[in-house]
């Protein structure tokens, strides 16, 4: 395997391969969006009827919810679809079911992408990656994420954030979307306790907060044990998996391929993988054999 910049992949594309490459769709994302999101609904509505065995459904509604994260992140790139305003609309839901408001993210995302595993300048950084089992239950448990975000909504809600990846000309925006997320989600814990109604609590929030974990060791994989240098097909991990999760990640197992040209579509990495695969320099044949690295190299 030889090991050449990403920049060296991309530049060596035919005009006509990246313009199949990047070329943008209404409609895979409307499928799979479809599929994602009915199963969400299907789901909620069974655990709200109390269907036999209804509680057995919660942890597979939390891992659909919080699995959104994903389309979020493709959302921001404004790669999911064609159109502009179902980008938006998608990262405006998204976020919000999954707690993480899209303006404000999309600056700490594309920071992330500009500064990849940099750890002076990649915000993803500004909280280590596990070094010790403790760490690592911690984060796994979500804790970290919850506490990150609750501090993300109130600061910005306050107008005090300093994060510097957030230009000026947009602090008003990120300003005005936390207080709004606040203010609705205020307002939805208001109406269910008026309504003495515990129904989003078993149909959003314990399902959200059963299925973080699993988020968070998906998320893992994407960087952690990955060299510190800037070529994205080192400092990135492509995580080879199953149908199942390649689907509900909405492709984004293919991690190194979407750092190395974020502009391809979620449904169009799979093809731009045949192009890198003989210079991907980290991968791993499943979550599962990631996880048993990550304890080896803890202390």
């Amino acid at each position: 395997m030889s090991q050449i910049d990403h920049r060296v992949i991309i530049a060596g594309l035919s005009a006509a391969d990246r313009a199949d490459l990047t070329g943008r769709e209404d409609g895979p994302a409307l499928v799979r969006l479809a599929v994602h999101g009915g199963l969400i609904v299907a789901l909620g509505a069974a655990i709200a009827l109390g269907v036999p065995l209804w509680w057995l459904l919660i942890l597979p509604q939390g891992i659909l919810i919080v699995f959104l994260f994903t389309l979020l992140h493709e959302a921001v790139h404004e790669t999911v679809f064609k159109t502009g305003f179902l980008n938006r609309a998608a990262a405006l839901v998204s976020g919000f079911l999954v707690f993480i408001p899209p303006v404000w993210f999309r600056y700490f995302h594309f920071a992330h992408h500009r500064h990849t595993h940099d750890p002076e300048r990649d915000p993803e950084l500004a909280s280590p990656k596990p070094a010790t089992l403790w760490q690592y239950a911690g984060y796994l448990s979500g804790v970290l994420f919850w506490r990150s975000m609750a501090t993300v909504l109130i600061v910005n809600a306050l107008g005090r954030g300093g994060d510097a990846y957030v230009p000026d000309k947009a602090r008003g925006r990120v300003v005005s979307e936390a207080r709004r997320f606040l203010a609705a989600y205020m307002a939805l814990a208001a109406i269910s306790a008026a309504a003495g109604s515990a129904l989003l609590f078993w149909v959003w929030v314990l399902p959200a907060l059963i299925g973080q974990p699993f988020l968070r060791a998906y998320l893992l994989a994407e960087h952690a044990l990955c060299p510190h240098v800037a070529n994205m097909l080192e400092n990135t991990r492509t995580t080879f998996t199953n149908r199942i999760i390649r689907f509900i990640a909405w492709n984004m197992p293919y991690h190194a391929e979407h750092h190395a040209y974020p502009a391809v579509p979620f449904h169009k990495l799979p093809r731009f993988h045949d192009h890198v695969r003989a210079h991907l320099a980290v991968t791993e044949n499943g979550y599962v054999r990631f996880h048993r690295r990550m304890l080896a190299s803890l202390e």
